[in-house]
């Protein structure tokens, strides 16, 4: 059983951006499919998919890379754990790399970007940094 199923998530794509691996599988849940739907508006993945099985299905992520070869993801942050929550007011939203990154929030909104909750006027709990 896994205490941190979204740590687990970004591990994945970590590990399989350093090994230059063309997808990734993760197992599905609705938040991680909000986090892959963000990735692939942002541009940070080219795309995700949804594979269903006989139990919770799997998300294949596609990852992308620049026309060098290197992974177009240079980091990848978890900020807010099981063990420690971490929230914010729509006024102290953080800055991933003055704006180059982006932070993904999950609001009383839905899940949502940093330049999002600002626009929006919200705050909430700050899942991961993405730059």
């Amino acid at each position: 059983m896994l205490t941190d199923p979204i740590a687990d998530m970004l591990n994945r794509i970590r590990n399989a951006l350093k090994a230059s691996h063309e997808k990734v599988d993760v197992g599905a849940s609705n938040l991680k499919l909000e986090i892959a739907k963000i990735l692939e508006e942002e541009g940070f993945i080219k795309k995700y998919k949804l594979l269903r099985d006989r139990k919770q299905g799997v998300i294949r992520i596609t990852l992308k890379y620049d026309e060098e070869g290197q992974p177009v993801i240079a980091g990848l942050k978890r900020v807010s754990t099981p063990g420690r929550r971490y929230y914010v007011s729509k006024d102290n939203i953080p800055k991933v790399l003055n704006g180059l990154g982006i932070a993904i929030l999950t609001t009383s909104k839905g899940i949502m970007t940093d330049k999002r909750c600002s626009a929006d006027g919200v705050g909430g709990e700050v899942i991961c940094e993405i730059w």
